[in-house]
């Protein structure tokens, strides 16, 4: 797979992380970041050297500004469009030294009022591969209707796609978002699911394995599926054949943003003309490393860092 690079499209939010662990009434600081699934992913691929673009709105705000010019210091294109409503926020409690807590201020938002005429005419078309999550459709009419409306540029012009299906309860409850993902999937070259996640797609009760559901994934249009699985690594099924990758062995400081990782390794890996099990090698490697300091998307490796953890497990199959 080759072409100009990856094109993605979401909301972005101003992120606020407690300093301290416990709860969150009580901590002495915070510090602020962005996140999104989908700037993750595009700053991931830019700093692997791969162009990026993300497409979105922001509020004419400061959280806004914050955004815009971070995704431009990483050398994201940014096709923004303002709003005024204001952007989205989250804050991100850390209630134990492993367990997180999320509140999100998002109803309403500039991002929620993404619609089809805010993604350029030629710029999917031009993209070497477009990718999009189940976070977006969530978001309401309008942003759902951007990204069916990608998709369907993106398959008229021959431009692969990518889906990571990214669940969130706190957006829509799993029947509703069942049939959205199913509908995701079908119109996916590439697949990405948590095993969670791939339960709701495929209505699945926790008794299925990830092989069987990678397979079932697969039967509703997809040529490669990862079911990303954590610790355990990910389980690959690439145009009938079935990988097993193993995790990369690491200290983990902050789990956020490993799965958004790995996938962007994989999308740069492959638009740079790599193999599927190269591409899963670096997956791995990269979503190892994210989890290695605070934040979504910081610990992203530019190509040098790849060794950084001196991993350097081959895929088994």
């Amino acid at each position: 797979m080759t072409g100009a690079g990856l094109v993605t499209l979401g909301e972005t939010l101003g992120l606020l992380v407690a300093d301290d662990v416990g709860p969150l009434s009580l901590t002495k600081g915070m510090r602020l970041s962005i996140g999104g699934a989908e700037s993750n992913v595009a700053i991931g691929v830019s700093r692997l050297g791969v162009a990026a673009t993300w497409i979105g709105r922001l509020g004419r705000d400061p959280i806004g500004d914050l955004v815009e010019r971070n995704l431009l210091a990483e050398r994201v294109r940014a096709v923004v469009h303002r709003d005024d409503a204001p952007t989205a926020l989250m804050l991100r409690e850390r209630r134990t030294g492993s367990v997180q807590n999320v509140t999100y201020y998002r109803h309403g938002s500039a991002g929620s009022h993404l619609r089809p005429e805010d993604v350029p005419a030629g710029i999917v078309e031009g993209a070497g591969v477009l990718h999009v999550t189940g976070i977006t459709p969530a978001l309401g009419e309008g942003p759902a209707a951007a990204v069916r409306e990608a998709l369907a540029r993106a398959r008229a012009a021959g431009v692969p796609v990518s889906v990571d299906l990214n669940y969130r309860s706190r957006l829509w409850d799993a029947a509703t978002a069942a049939p959205v993902f199913r509908e995701l999937a079908a119109g996916a070259d590439m697949l990405f699911a948590g095993d969670d996640e791939a339960r709701i797609a495929l209505e699945a009760d926790g008794s299925v394995g990830p092989e069987k559901l990678a397979a079932a994934l697969a039967e509703l249009g997809p040529r490669e599926v990862m079911i990303k699985r954590g610790r355990h690594g990910a389980t690959a099924l690439i145009d009938g054949r079935s990988i097993e990758v193993p995790a990369v062995p690491v200290h983990a400081v902050d789990s956020v943003g490993a799965g958004d990782a790995f996938v962007a390794g994989y999308l740069a890996c492959r638009l740079t003309g790599c193999d599927p099990d190269e591409g899963l090698r670096t997956a791995a490697i990269t979503g190892a490393l994210a989890v290695t300091v605070p934040g979504d998307w910081e610990a992203s490796p530019r190509p040098h860092e790849l060794s950084l953890l001196g991993a350097e497990e081959d895929v088994q199959r």
